[in-house]
């Protein structure tokens, strides 16, 4: 019996879950189906395969992410607010989500150190782009130091890979936790003028 037609949402939730208990490698498309209550058959309708699964669940829980911090800097009115909060929701986002941390430590080179070999590359420079347009409203505002917006947004991004990276991927413990406070707080003096 052919099961309804679901919903992207519950169909990449489901495998974000699925993938987070057991890896990419270890993970079968039946496994996903099954959690699913639908046959193999019936999944490939919505994707072409495994790999194209994995990939369009990760990208999935990716931008769940960027929008959860996106819609937690909206509701700030002042560039500081905004900064502060993207930097430390961002941050803490993973703490929470137990499924992606889980994808990340399996597979870290979804969230590389550098660019060329980013899988989601479109999908990080849509959070630079968060941090770049922070940086240029807060410049008009005259409460952040003039700076190049769209460099200071790509170093600021990779900083903040690297303590992810720490923090998450290959923990370190408190040392981490305490890179990024002092990240923040260089930033924010930096940033920010008196």
């Amino acid at each position: 019996m052919m099961r309804e037609r679901i919903d992207t949402e519950t169909l990449f939730q489901t495998a974000l879950k699925v993938f987070a208990r057991y890896g990419y490698r270890k993970t079968s498309v039946e496994d996903i189906a099954a959690e699913l209550d639908m046959t193999k058959g019936n999944l490939y309708l919505y994707v072409e395969n495994k790999q194209d699964l994995y990939r369009k669940t990760v990208a999935y829980a990716l931008t769940r992410w960027q929008e959860k911090v996106a819609r937690d800097v909206a509701a700030q009115g002042d560039p500081r607010k905004q900064f502060d909060v993207m930097c430390v929701k961002a941050v803490n986002y993973l703490a929470g989500d137990a499924d992606l941390r889980n994808i990340l430590v399996h597979d870290p080179d979804i969230f590389p150190l550098f660019d060329e070999n980013d899988p989601y590359r479109e999908i990080n420079r849509r959070s630079e782009e968060m941090i770049r347009t922070i940086l240029v409203r807060g410049m008009k505002a005259k409460v952040f130091r003039k700076v190049d917006a769209e460099k200071t947004a790509r170093v600021i991004f990779s900083i903040y890979k690297f303590i992810i990276i720490r923090m998450y991927i290959r923990p370190e413990g408190e040392g981490a936790r305490e890179m990024f406070d002092q990240s923040l707080d260089l930033f924010s003096r930096g940033l920010f003028r008196e």
